[in-house]
């Protein structure tokens, strides 16, 4: 008979168990490629937008197409952040869910610390901005800006900055991240919908109530759940309520768990992690991408035009509110919540790569510039994109000497966590710290 393993003492920055440490290290890597393409896709519109050819870019921005009808002839811009995002909205949803109901967030004590870094990360950049603006007339819509952390591009530098990364930094990161978005879902509901029409939003929860009882009895047939999901969006998007809303309610409907034969709840991937893994890719590898291609693209009118836009409240707020802001919240937030409970960082880290993580997280790319256009309106947003795109590499740049200062030890740690004498697929590390209780 084994020795019971006492409970683990909460840490700021664990591992996590040998199953989530696994399944994070296999999104990550799908998420890196996206993170590669969402940079190209950005530079791109960067470089058409600033060439001779910068009317042709704006043109295709614009072109509109869909049914008038339906409240769907849109601009392909439009088509991109309403449409695209749904699918990163929805896959961002099942992320979130998964983790509370079947990860290591279901375990209230290791939820607390990501879920408190995540709202200090967004509740100071938010008030800096703020502060900032203060007096400026309509400045006031864009103060939700800089509170976004952008997964993929962050996962990108970190690539660049090497591959020893321990995994206790990167699981860290994704939660975070897993929780940004579900506040950045909030706030978008919230307070970016300006129209509210009930009766396309009441009749929304028809396809949905479909979509929710074929799912739950686990059904897979495309033919069935994507027309649903297209009238619940379409519905959505008519009610005035943004659409990547449907996203997310579509990706919280579907179940996590499996069931057995007998109807009853099983401890396994269920439907979920189906759909996710078919719709990461497409969500990293075109959805994200295509976005950043049609929202990146701002003139910037050389030196004079940088430096005009950097006299604008508005840059500066967004500016230091993703570079100061951001690490200033997760590191308040975090250091309360330590000494709140009483947690420590693990073994080999330090409070330096804390807040390498944090400036890391000021990263705000992707929703930053959806909500730049929800606040300021798609045209009038030229110089919020030069301050996410600013913050967004400054942050990057910063975050990047930090840890690359740690590089000795992230090799020395994950030599460590790949050690496995045993030969039995489990590094050693998983298995002396009780750690393959979840997900082995």
């Amino acid at each position: 008979m084994s020795a019971r393993v006492p409970p683990r003492k909460p840490a700021l920055l664990a591992r996590g168990s040998w199953g989530e440490t696994r399944r994070i290290a296999d999104i990550l890597r799908k998420e890196t490629v996206g993170g590669a393409l969402l940079l190209i896709g950005a530079v791109l519109a960067m470089i058409w937008a600033n060439s001779p050819w910068a009317d042709v870019y704006e043109m295709a921005r614009d072109l509109r197409f869909g049914p008038e009808a339906l409240h769907l002839n849109l601009s392909l811009a439009t088509w991109a952040g309403d449409g695209l995002l749904a699918i990163f909205f929805f896959v961002a949803g099942l992320e979130l869910k998964r983790e509370f109901v079947a990860g290591d967030l279901r375990d209230a004590r290791r939820a607390a610390i990501p879920i408190a870094a995540a709202l200090g990360g967004v509740a100071v950049p938010a008030l800096l901005y703020l502060l900032i603006t203060s007096g400026v007339e309509g400045a006031a819509r864009g103060w939700a800006i800089p509170t976004a952390t952008d997964i993929a591009f962050a996962l990108a530098v970190l690539a660049v900055i090497g591959r020893f990364l321990p995994a206790a930094l990167r699981t860290f990161l994704l939660t975070l991240a897993v929780v940004d978005d579900l506040v950045a879902i909030v706030i978008i509901a919230l307070f970016y919908t300006e129209h509210l029409t009930p009766l396309p939003l009441v009749a929304a929860l028809v396809p949905l109530a479909l979509f929710t009882v074929l799912v739950q009895r686990r059904v897979r047939s495309w033919w069935l759940l994507l027309p649903l999901a297209a009238v619940t969006w379409a519905l959505v998007h008519a009610s005035g309520v943004h659409a990547t809303v449907a996203g997310v309610l579509l990706a919280f409907a579907v179940p996590v768990l499996r069931s057995d034969k007998a109807g009853g709840p099983e401890a396994g991937p269920g439907l979920a992690e189906h759909f996710e893994h078919r719709f990461r890719p497409l969500s990293a590898g075109v959805a994200v991408p295509v976005f950043a291609f049609l929202s990146a693209g701002v003139a910037v009118g050389g030196l004079d035009g940088l430096a005009g836009a950097f006299g604008d409240p508005v840059v500066l707020g967004v500016a230091v509110g993703l570079v100061a802001g951001k690490p200033l919240g997760i590191m308040v937030a975090t250091w309360l919540m330590s000494r709140f409970t009483r947690a420590d960082l693990d073994e080999g880290l330090t409070w330096i790569d804390m807040l390498g993580l944090s400036i890391l997280a000021g990263i705000g790319f992707t929703v930053s510039l959806l909500i730049g256009e929800l606040a300021f309106g798609p045209g009038q947003d030229a110089h919020v994109k030069v301050a996410v795109l600013a913050g967004s590499l400054a942050a990057a740049l910063l975050a990047t000497v930090i840890l690359r200062l740690r590089n000795h030890t992230y090799r020395r740690i994950h030599q460590l966590e790949t050690i496995d004498r045993d030969h039995d697929g489990i590094p050693d590390v998983y298995e002396t710290d009780g750690s393959t209780a979840t997900g082995r």
